[in-house]
């Protein structure tokens, strides 16, 4: 499979898995999941044909394993803009995790913290590596700090997802830390 079709069927499935699934008629249960059949014949009706084995490569070499299959079912590993419950239990956070931004979003970030915006959760990478990969998609990436150990001392509850993603409901900007700028 050529890399422009892998990310074209990737960019759908993400599509309907963690945003529009009514748009192409697909009902997801509480957790997200959705039989794989019936996605493949969903897309297929709505215009979108991809093959089981099409799916099979686009879950085993995304970078960010975006997607998890369960027996014959596949759903988003986060980053639903639907009402979806991951059943992720909480978790320990490491004493840092981080965040990738770009610097037109430091102010706001300064005064009212990282927030969910559209989304469930705050993303949150285990490292520096990924969080400028994550900044880098909206211009020149900018990394913080976020003290996830005392956050979670002080009672926020943390989750992770299967890809490896930190989630939490808010960071309060007391516990971002920016880098030094000149």
């Amino acid at each position: 499979m050529d890399e422009r079709r892998t990310v074209k069927v990737s960019k759908y499935l993400s599509k309907h898995l963690r945003h529009q699934p009514e748009r192409i008629g697909l009902t997801l249960d509480e957790g997200g999941w959705v039989e794989i059949d019936t996605l493949i014949a969903a897309a297929a009706a709505h215009g979108f044909r991809f093959t089981r084995e099409e799916l099979d490569h686009v879950v085993a070499t995304n970078d960010k394993k975006r997607f998890a299959v369960e027996g014959n079912r596949i759903r988003a590993s986060q980053g639903h803009t639907i009402d979806v419950d991951l059943g992720l239990p909480p978790a320990t956070p490491p004493p840092y995790l981080y965040h990738g931004t770009v610097a037109r979003n430091l102010d706001a970030i300064r005064a009212e913290g990282l927030k969910a915006m559209d989304r469930h959760d705050v993303h949150l990478s285990p490292d520096r590596a990924t969080a400028i990969r994550v900044g880098s998609r909206r211009g020149r990436p900018v990394v913080l700090s976020v003290d996830a150990g005392a956050m979670h001392r002080d009672g926020y509850e943390f989750h992770v997802s299967e890809n490896g993603v930190w989630l939490t409901e808010f960071v309060p900007p007391q516990y971002v830390r920016f880098p030094e700028t000149h």
